[in-house]
């Protein structure tokens, strides 16, 4: 890819850094969503982004794919490092760099194609000649998938159930190879039980991807993630509003010592 590599020998290790943020704002026109946010993500890890709503959670996950790039006058300050590169830097394919980070939404968004299509929609673009049935299974039974569709892949994937399709867009997102996975509430449109399978199916990726969580749900964040960055909305005298990181460390000591009162006050109820 070109302007971004993996670095060699760097990323093999379970404590290796994916992602390190260094002093980023974003900025949607004149508008300042988040400032200042300093922010290391880890390869095999789960990490979750939690607060209040307007915090700038969704915001910080979408800098890690270029996704914003997407919303006009949207711009960042600051360095997003990708194995040690510059993510916004010269010569960088943002296209590129979604391929290699993959994203799925808050509500299941498959393509209005057949199962099979819709699992091979990245590959096909991307012409990299691989067999396209061999990408399909895998990328299916990675999504704990497979043994559900296996006998309909020639079927609309929207006859499929919520979460069945949820599990069907991270399928979608595996099928291009990515080195990541970032996922915008990706459960809160699902019953109870279609949660569980993607919290299990989440502990599953992480043995091959490293995965970057929104949620609103603290419980679900306790469960699945290793580490926790928790924001907050910071308001000046002037009524202006901006996404703050307020602290960011293993989940165990966010949810059990937090070092904030802010954070205490959040994940106790007190406010939020």
């Amino acid at each position: 890819m070109q302007g971004v590599e993996r670095l060699n020998g760097s990323d093999t290790t379970a404590q290796a850094v994916v992602f390190d943020m260094k002093g980023v704002h974003v900025f949607y026109g004149d508008f300042r969503a988040v400032r200042d946010i300093d922010l290391q993500v880890r390869t095999n890890e789960i990490t979750a982004l939690i607060g209040p709503s307007g915090c700038g959670k969704s915001t910080v996950l979408r800098t890690l794919n270029r996704m914003n790039d997407l919303i006009p006058g949207a711009r960042i300050e600051g360095q997003v490092l990708y194995h040690g590169q510059d993510l916004y830097g010269d010569g960088v394919d943002p296209v590129e760099v979604r391929r290699r980070i993959g994203m799925v939404f808050q509500k299941p968004n498959p393509f209005p194609k057949s199962i099979y299509d819709n699992v091979t929609f990245g590959p096909k673009l991307a012409r990299t000649g691989a067999d396209l049935d061999e990408i399909v299974e895998d990328s299916l039974r990675r999504a704990a998938l497979w043994e559900e569709v296996q006998d309909k892949l020639d079927q609309s994937a929207m006859a499929l159930s919520g979460g069945q399709q949820q599990r069907l867009c991270i399928a979608r997102a595996i099928a291009t190879k990515p080195d990541v996975i970032l996922m915008d509430e990706p459960a809160s449109a699902l019953d109870p039980i279609a949660t569980q399978r993607i919290e299990e199916l989440m502990f599953d990726l992480k043995k091959d991807y490293s995965i970057v969580i929104v949620t609103h749900n603290m419980q679900q964040a306790a469960r699945v993630s290793d580490r926790a960055a928790f924001f907050n909305v910071d308001v000046r005298e002037d009524g202006a509003r901006t996404g703050v990181l307020v602290e960011f460390d293993l989940t165990d000591k966010i949810f059990t010592n937090p070092s904030q009162k802010a954070t205490e006050d959040y994940i106790t109820g007190r406010f939020g």
